[in-house]
């Protein structure tokens, strides 16, 4: 898959998703004031921190397909992990917020001074349904995510799971409390809203872990490894840094190679360890290999010295 056609598909997953979301949040906002549902209400209130972020998200991931230019010689793909830093705020600012909500409102039910009559039918019926688009939308989202490997559409896959356990406990809620245990409705909301936030703490995690150049995963550093010593006449692998730009990975490599050998050599092996890499591992936007004589074979006479500096292994050096 082309670049471009993965730019389509993560673009055509973020406007399903928005679309979708709008539909809800008016539904389940509208349904949930109208049919004394504070689950429900929590849970619209969720859909629209959703579409507040995905047009976030919308706007970040158009950007982050620009071309490279003087100023990002390595493009614009990290726009992707600020997106998806993007989402996870928006998950964690609006789980509080539901939160604090539906402890008030128990709260204030439980020494009598509200009262509520216990959800309307509707409300269970746009919980349903809410339900059933939201299986459908982390299917296809998830299934985008990873053919593409696109950060911020995967944390836009793990929000519409989140919302799956979310609307779950607010439909629970709304039926218990329609047999007269009307807790459970505001109840059910902090307990969606406990979900929300475990969701934003995680998204936040791993989209800042992109953006601080962390060590790459074991599997994929020992992938490097493997292929890296399977080229001919390296010697050693000493040293393997990889950090992401979106769904794309920069790597630089230090080898060891035979030291009697030419710069030329040298480089051909370089060259080689770059090819073995590029045609091997996805995603892979640059690579840098270093080379220099094996560990073993140098010498404190074999250390570069700088212009003008006397050499201290000289027998006749005063």
């Amino acid at each position: 898959m082309t670049p471009d056609a993965k730019d389509r598909k993560n673009l055509l997953a973020v406007n399903l998703s928005l679309g979708a979301n709008l539909l809800l949040a008016a539904a389940k906002t509208v349904v949930g004031i109208g049919g004394h549902s504070p689950a429900l209400l929590a849970d619209g209130i969720n859909s629209v921190s959703d579409v507040a972020y995905l047009i976030v998200v919308r706007i970040f991931m158009g950007m982050a397909g620009k071309p490279p230019d003087r100023e990002h010689p390595y493009g614009h793909r990290q726009l992707e992990s600020i997106s998806a830093l993007v989402v996870g705020a928006f998950v964690v600012a609006t789980a509080i917020a539901i939160f604090w909500n539906a402890v008030d409102n128990v709260y204030n039910l439980l020494i009598g001074q509200t009262q509520h009559e216990g959800a309307a039918e509707i409300a269970l019926w746009v919980a349903v349904a809410t339900l059933l688009a939201k299986l459908g939308l982390t299917f296809y989202t998830t299934r985008v995510g990873q053919q593409t490997g696109s950060i911020a559409v995967l944390a836009v896959a793990r929000d519409h799971r989140n919302d799956i356990f979310s609307i779950v406990a607010a439909g629970t809620g709304i039926l218990l409390s329609r047999t007269g245990l009307i807790w459970l409705d505001p109840l059910a909301a902090a307990l969606v809203a406990l979900v929300i936030l475990k969701t934003g703490i995680e998204i936040l995690r791993d989209s800042s872990s992109e953006l601080m150049n962390i060590s790459p995963e074991q599997p994929l550093a020992d992938r490097i490894r493997e292929l890296v010593r399977s080229v001919e006449k390296v010697d050693q692998v000493e040293e393997i840094r990889a950090h992401r730009f979106g769904q794309y990975l920069l790597v630089n490599v230090t080898i060891g190679i035979d030291g009697s050998l030419t710069v030329a050599a040298g480089d051909e092996v370089a060259t080689r360890v770059e090819r073995a890499l590029r045609e091997n591992i996805e995603y892979l936007r640059h690579v840098s290999v270093h080379y220099h004589p094996s560990q073993q074979q140098r010498h404190p006479s074999q250390q570069q010295r700088h212009p003008g500096e006397p050499d201290r292994n000289d027998p006749n050096r005063r």
